[in-house]
C-alpha cells in the first residue's frame, strides 16, 4: 500500500509541472532575479513559439535541443549562465547539456516561466 500510495504521489507532482532538481546547481527565485538582476546570460530553452509569446525580458532563445549547435552564442565556458523553461523538465536536459560541454556558473530560475509569470512580473515579446 505504501508502494502505491508513493508511486501516485510521484505521479501526480511530475504531472502538475513540479519543480525538478537539477543536480546540485542552485535556484535563483523570480523575485530576486527581478528585483536584484542577473550578471551574466538569461538563457530560455522553450520552442521559438513559447519565447514569442512571452520570455523573461533580456532572455536569449535557444531551443533546448539546438543548445550543441549554438555554442557560439553562449560565450565563455566561465560566463554564469541562468537557464530556464516552462517547468523545468527542458532546463533540466539544458544545465546537463551545458555541465558536460563545461559551463562551470550554472544556476537555474526557481520554477520557471511559470512561477515569473504567477508572480507577475513582466514579460517581454
Amino acid at each position: 500500500m505504501r508502494l502505491l500510495t508513493f508511486s501516485l504521489t510521484l505521479l501526480s507532482l511530475l504531472l502538475s509541472g513540479a519543480a525538478f532538481s537539477h543536480d546540485g546547481i542552485p535556484d535563483i527565485s523570480p523575485a530576486s532575479l527581478h528585483h536584484q538582476g542577473f550578471n551574466g546570460l538569461l538563457l530560455d530553452v522553450r520552442s521559438a513559439e513559447e519565447y514569442s509569446a512571452g520570455h523573461v525580458p533580456g532572455a536569449l532563445n535557444i531551443p533546448h535541443s539546438e543548445i550543441n549547435s549554438h555554442l557560439a552564442s553562449l560565450g565563455s565556458t566561465q560566463q554564469p549562465i541562468l537557464v530556464y523553461c516552462r517547468s523545468g523538465r527542458r532546463a533540466g536536459i539544458a544545465l546537463s547539456q551545458l555541465s558536460e560541454l563545461g559551463f562551470s556558473q550554472l544556476y537555474h530560475l526557481d520554477g520557471d516561466m511559470q512561477a515569473w509569470q504567477s508572480d507577475a512580473l513582466p514579460v517581454a515579446k
